[in-house]
């Protein structure tokens, strides 16, 4: 397979399922081959069913149906040593890193949410730690080969609105976890940018993706009728689909946008200008 990203390695995180497994094939699509990461497995704090292993197969299986190779791996990225452990033995089976697509993140909003300053601490852990640990994982050898990337953050609109605060440790952790991201992002473009490393967030509203449409959620909004219309969209969807994020991703990936570094990028329909 030919495209835009032939010869390229993609290490993409949370890749099990959701967004991650949609960048992933999307990524794969247009020529990259993939590192997948996930936890497959749950956090006390999130009351939705997380991933498993199974979904990590699931994603490995549709990657070779594309004809890519993929190197797969079961890693926490709160776990900065396992996380470098999975990303090396990735690299060291593909033979390089030219992409990083930094997407692990929870949303563990509940009305059943019953240690604020846990949930707190565990969002911002996996939503922000995570982050920083995955970049970390890569960013040495990105700058040893001498050939540029592109890395891509996860942000969301609540990285860029206060929209939707209740004064929970869910969102609260979620909104101060998207926020640093977007503080991440900057401070490595800043950094990287003389060494053609590009660094950005995309941005999403809601995406129709396991993370958001679990019962747990549902409950959530059906409790607080408040927060579903505070959290709409100014376009008559309600969420969008993983492919319209991954299609910003595999843009930002690309050497179409290879001018462009520290830029939030909305996939939001409309939130912001609500």
């Amino acid at each position: 397979m030919s495209g835009p990203l032939t010869g390229k390695v993609a290490l993409v995180t949370g890749a099990a399922r959701g967004q991650g497994r949609s960048h992933a094939l999307r990524l794969a699509e247009d020529g990259a081959d993939i590192i997948a990461v996930d936890i497959c497995g749950q956090i006390d704090t999130v009351l939705y069913r997380m991933s498993t292993p199974e979904d990590l197969d699931e994603t490995v299986a549709e990657v070779e149906k594309l004809d890519r190779r993929i190197v797969a791996r079961q890693a926490d990225v709160r776990d900065a040593a396992a996380l470098n452990q999975a990303v090396a033995e990735g690299i060291g089976e593909l033979g390089r890193i030219d992409i990083v697509v930094a997407n692990a993140g929870i949303a563990p909003m509940s009305v059943r949410e019953s240690d604020d300053l846990q949930t707190f601490l565990d969002t911002v852990a996996v939503n922000l730690t995570g982050v920083y640990n995955t970049v970390h994982s890569v960013v040495d050898r990105l700058i040893e080969q001498g050939e540029g990337g592109s890395i891509i953050l996860t942000g969301s609109t609540q990285a860029l609105s206060g929209r939707g605060g209740n004064g929970s440790g869910a969102q609260d952790g979620y909104t101060a976890s998207k926020h640093g991201v977007t503080g991440l992002m900057r401070t490595w473009a800043y950094w990287l940018a003389p060494k053609n490393i590009r660094v950005n967030t995309v941005n999403p509203t809601g995406v129709d993706s396991p993370m958001v449409n679990n019962e747990v959620v549902a409950e959530w909004l059906e409790k607080d009728p408040d927060a579903a219309g505070v959290l709409a969209n100014h376009m008559p969807v309600p969420v969008v689909a993983p492919r319209d994020i991954s299609a910003a991703v595999a843009w930002l990936a690309s050497d179409e946008s290879r001018y462009v570094t520290g830029v939030a990028l909305p996939v939001d329909a409309g939130f912001l200008i609500k």
